[in-house]
């Protein structure tokens, strides 16, 4: 019987499971390569065929696999579902090898387990906050150099990408989280690959996926995605994925995983299958939303972020690298504090972190994904804090535009006319530019008095380390507090045409050898500049020294004739200046001259560098326009002085008017000029100084695993303190040493003291933090500390005569050293109700002391007061005490004064008033006049 006509077309149904997949390149049927979406859709692998022709991947949900030398055995070493899932995502992002993982922080992790110590990364700085927590932890930990660098500008790697800083890895993302920066990854590959053939290319492309961007065709060498977003799609579960195409680099990345254990679980990876085949289709529709939105806050005015958008910088490097524009988009509004109303005013926009889900999403990403960035770091790299990021999901386009539009009309962000909607400007500055109103813009500019313009005043205390001397060194936490005693600077700026001279005017150095103290005068344009790089230095909670510049400004700019304690503050000085001047780019570096004096003693280990430090930096910073401070109110207390009720909090005394931020970045340029001054300070005398208060240090210990930092006392209660500086010199680094020498000869003696001394440092920041000491607990702690101390042989004759005065029945007072011993300075409590006349009669006591040519020196003063002070130029009676002073004028308006002020007479008086004040009345008078405003 002949078989029927059709028969051709039926299909030996045993042989389907035979037939090989249909890729791109198999010799049994040539064909044109599929489009991305055909294979995403196709997730078969041809190297692992299912025995029973499933469909869909089948969950391999089991830990082990029976039998010798088979292909699995373990699945933390290898399972089906997960190599399925492997091949896929390696196919869809042009790669030869894929690996999967438990998240994208994994997968970067198990990247950077390729770097060992002494390695240097160079990585982008507008990172996702758990990548910068990170590789803040390699530095800290592993001895790795990470260089942040703004990789939208190419150049700025070039002077980094040198074989002597052993650079291994470099990091890019683009486009960037939140800002959607644009890198070029094919230029930046090319040019790492001629300079260091070595160095690895990593590419963080959760933001685009492979659907839009695929950095292995533009010279990456590992690339990797949080799966958790996009290739997922739907949020229901975590996990990573990296590809390459080295074997080499394959091979070690397999190591890593397997010995970790950090690869994902089947269950996952069956989602992750099953999702990654939408990709497509999903990100498609969500480009095209997002470009809507997009496009939608530009046309209202607001500043948007978006590849998409016709002005977006670089959006030519963006478009040769990438097929889309993705879904990620973000703006700003002008104001913090209306974005939040904004994002709490959605209802079909989800509050939420992460992006990549089929639902849109909205967030601030400086208060939910990079809150771990710290605050001055991310003012420091242009990351707005009222910046909204919009997520766009496979919602219909029309109803997420109608909810944003409702949500920004009752924040108050737009507003309905008869032309339709309108941004309500937030800012004058705005305001005068929508309008194009140019005379008006003119007048503005020429009543604006520019920062460099201003007569600035600044202060910072000195600090004294209550308890945990030298037991610090080995691990035990010290408890330091600001001091009453301060350092005060003032900025003159040169009036009329820039003279081109930058000056400074120390009082305290060299005051015996020179009447007046410390002058000198540079001429701006003979200042090294050219030594500074051309990259800004990357800011954060800690600035790198460019070693290089320093020497530089030293052999070039400071004569060899100078003293040592003048040549180290001028070099912090210029050092500031210039850096500061470098990143303002300011075609005239302004002129002005900075003179700074103290109520401290200089050298006796009361803080007085650091307190020179913060208001060098501050004044600085206030200077170029970096920071500014807030109008005071006309009634803002003073600092706590010694006179007022030991037992006040040091909050009640002032209010805290100066915002974090600020004091952040202040102390992150502290702390840099700390380290011109002392080469590897701690950190704690300059936070002491900036945010006043009390604070517990801890030193790093990465050889014992314990992390250092600091943390402040809340409610650290101010109480009256005693100093005595018996002006026996020290040598700090000596006593530490033979410390170190105890303790490795006798190892459980000196452990059990150190373990003693923490334990008093912990009671002690209890009681300083109550607002009573009715039991003298304080007092007990203090000598106990005492004590302890001098088991470490590291008090002093001199010191222990100052302990004898004030323990005596007459007083019977409780007296400590402070800082290394050997010398230096004693701290004694003054409790409540101690007479005045008590008071004075032991102050004549220890000051007809002494163990040198000089007799002792005290000084009474109040523990635990305000940090860094600024006096706003900008207020009604800023200056108008030390007017009040030569004058019989009364006291003017606002106008009056600040005319005045402006004037050459009131700068020149202040100035005369400060230099030529006598110490004992300097701190009334300066902090007399009205304005101040407080950390």
């Amino acid at each position: 019987m002949s078989a029927p006509l059709n028969s051709k077309l039926l299909l030996d149904v045993s042989r389907v499971v035979d037939l090989p997949t249909p890729e791109p390149d198999s010799p049994y049927r040539p064909r044109q390569p599929y489009r991305f979406s055909t294979l995403c859709a196709t997730v078969e692998n041809p190297d692992r065929k299912d025995q029973y022709g499933a469909s869909s991947v089948p969950i391999y949900q089991t830990a082990t696999f029976k039998g010798i030398n088979g292909e699995y055995d373990y699945s933390r070493s290898g399972n089906p579902t997960r190599s399925h899932l492997e091949h896929h995502i390696a196919k869809i992002s042009s790669a030869a090898h894929g690996f999967a993982v438990s998240s994208g922080m994994a997968a970067l992790d198990t990247i950077l387990r390729l770097l060992k110590p002494s390695d240097a990364i160079i990585a982008g700085d507008d990172l996702y906050g758990g990548t910068n927590r990170l590789l803040g932890y390699l530095q800290t930990h592993q001895g790795i150099t990470v260089h942040h660098v703004d990789t939208t500008d190419p150049s700025t790697l070039t002077p980094i990408l040198k074989h002597e800083n052993n650079i291994t890895m470099v990091l890019l993302e683009s486009p960037t989280n939140p800002l959607l920066k644009i890198v070029d990854i094919a230029g930046i590959a090319k040019e790492v690959k001629e300079r260091i053939p070595d160095a690895l290319v990593v590419v963080d492309n959760t933001m685009m996926s492979p659907a839009l961007q695929r950095p292995l065709e533009h010279g990456a060498d590992i690339v990797y995605d949080s799966a958790t977003k996009y290739l997922s799609g739907h949020h229901d579960l975590m996990a990573g994925v990296i590809t390459c195409n080295s074997d080499v680099i394959a091979k070690k990345l397999a190591f890593i995983i397997n010995s970790t254990g950090n690869a994902l679980t089947p269950f996952d990876c069956f989602l992750l299958l099953r999702g990654s085949k939408t990709l497509s289709l999903r990100l498609s529709q969500q480009s095209h939303t997002a470009s809507l939105v997009a496009n939608y806050l530009s046309s209202l005015g607001f500043p948007t972020f978006y590849p998409g958008l016709p002005n977006h910088p670089n959006r030519d490097i963006h478009e040769r690298i990438s097929s889309g524009y993705g879904a990620v988009l973000s703006f700003t509004t002008g104001e913090k504090e209306l974005s939040e109303r904004v994002v709490a005013g959605t209802r079909l926009w989800a509050v939420s972190v992460s992006f990549g889900c089929v639902n849109s999403l909205i967030s601030m990403p400086c208060a939910m994904s990079h809150a771990s960035i710290p605050a001055a770091t991310r003012a420091a790299r242009g990351l707005p804090e009222d910046l909204i990021r919009l997520c766009t999901g496979i919602e219909d386009p029309a109803d997420l535009l109608d909810d944003l539009e409702r949500a920004l009309i009752d924040a108050g962000a737009v507003r309905r006319t008869a032309n339709g909607l309108e941004r309500v400007r937030t800012t004058i500055n705005e305001a005068v530019a929508r309008l194009a109103l140019e005379d008006e813009v003119a007048e503005v500019k020429n009543s604006v008095v520019e920062s460099h313009e201003k007569q600035w005043v600044v202060s910072a205390p000195g600090k004294v380390i209550l308890f945990g001397e030298h037991a610090v060194v080995h691990g035990v936490p010290a408890l330091a507090a600001s001091l009453s005693l301060r350092c005060y600077g003032v900025t003159t700026p040169h009036t009329g045409a820039p003279n081109g001279k930058v000056s400074v005017h120390f009082l305290d150095i060299d005051a015996g050898e020179k009447e007046g103290g410390f002058r000198y005068e540079w001429d701006v344009e003979g200042l090294p500049w050219d030594a500074i790089p051309e990259s800004a230095p990357p800011e954060g909670s800690e600035i790198p020294l460019d070693h290089e510049l320093l020497e530089e400004i030293t052999r070039s700019a400071l004569p060899a004739t100078l003293g040592s304690h003048a040549r180290h503050a001028s070099l912090a000085f210029l050092y500031l200046y210039m850096v500061l001047g470098k990143a303002a780019g300011w075609e005239v570096r302004p002129s002005f001259t900075f003179r700074i004096r103290g109520t401290l003693p200089v050298g006796a280990g009361l803080g007085s560098s650091a307190s020179f430090s913060v208001c060098t930096a501050t004044a600085l910073l206030l200077t170029f326009g970096r920071i500014s401070p807030p109008s005071p109110p006309s009634t803002l207390p003073s600092p706590p002085s010694p006179s007022s009720s030991s037992g006040s909090s040091s909050s009640s005394q002032a209010q805290s008017k100066l915002p974090k931020a600020l004091a952040d970045i202040v102390n992150a340029y502290a702390f840099l000029s700390e380290k011109i001054l002392h080469g590897n300070p701690s950190g704690v005398d300059n936070s002491v100084a900036v945010y006043g208060g009390g604070l517990l240090y801890t030193k790093a210990m990465p050889s014992e695993g314990k992390e250092g930092g600091m943390v402040g006392i809340e409610g650290f209660t101010s109480r009256r303190f005693l100093l005595t500086n018996t002006r026996v010199p020290r040598n700090t680094k000596e006593l530490v040493a033979n410390v170190g020498k105890q303790k490795a000869d006798e190892p459980e003696k000196v452990e059990k003291i150190l373990n003693d001394i923490r334990r008093v440092v912990e009671k002690a920041g209890g009681v300083l933090a109550g607002s009573k000491d009715e039991n003298g607990d304080l007092a007990t702690l203090i000598h106990e500390n005492h004590e302890l101390l001098d088991q470490l042989r590291v008090s002093h004759p001199s010191l222990e005569t100052v302990r004898c005065i004030t323990g005596s029945e007459s007083y019977n007072l409780a007296t400590k050293l402070t800082g290394a011993g050997g010398g230096g300075c004693a701290v004694t409590l003054i409790p409540e109700g101690f007479s005045s006349s008590k008071l004075t009669s032991l102050i004549a006591s220890l000051e007809s002391e002494k163990f040198t040519s000089e007799s002792f020196e005290t000084y009474f003063t109040e523990v635990g007061g305000p940090g860094l002070g600024i006096l706003s130029p900008s207020t009604s009676s800023s200056f108008t005490t030390s007017i009040s002073h030569h004058s019989e004028t009364p006291a003017q308006t606002l106008q009056d004064v600040q005319v005045q002020l402006d004037g050459k007479a009131a700068s020149d008086t202040l100035v005369e008033t400060f230099i030529t004040k006598a110490k004992v009345e300097l701190k009334d008078w300066v902090e007399g006049l009205e304005g101040w405003v407080y950390v």
